[in-house]
């Protein structure tokens, strides 16, 4: 379920997934709230292109760390393919 930034505190979150496009962060949304996985929504800018790079503004999908493994999972089984940090 969508969650506002006070519903977690002062919690370290995890970026899920950068949607690009509005349509992509509804169904984003559908998944997660059908999943039943409390989230927090924000846009930032990312740079994206491959050729003419540039700055972008998307959807910026996060969650707990505790929920992060179903998450990505459910991403997943729909067809997204989840943030994954450099490790």
């Amino acid at each position: 379920m969508r969650q506002n930034a006070d519903f977690f505190g002062d919690v370290d979150l995890v970026l899920l997934f950068i949607a690009s496009r509005l349509k992509e962060a509804k169904a984003l949304e559908s998944l997660l709230d059908q999943a039943g996985i409390n989230y927090l929504i924000e846009t930032d800018t990312y740079r994206g292109g491959m050729i003419f790079v540039s700055e972008r503004i998307g959807a910026f999908f996060y969650c707990l760390e505790e929920d992060a493994a179903a998450a990505r999972t459910t991403l997943e089984n729909a067809g997204y393919k989840p943030y994954q940090t450099a490790e």
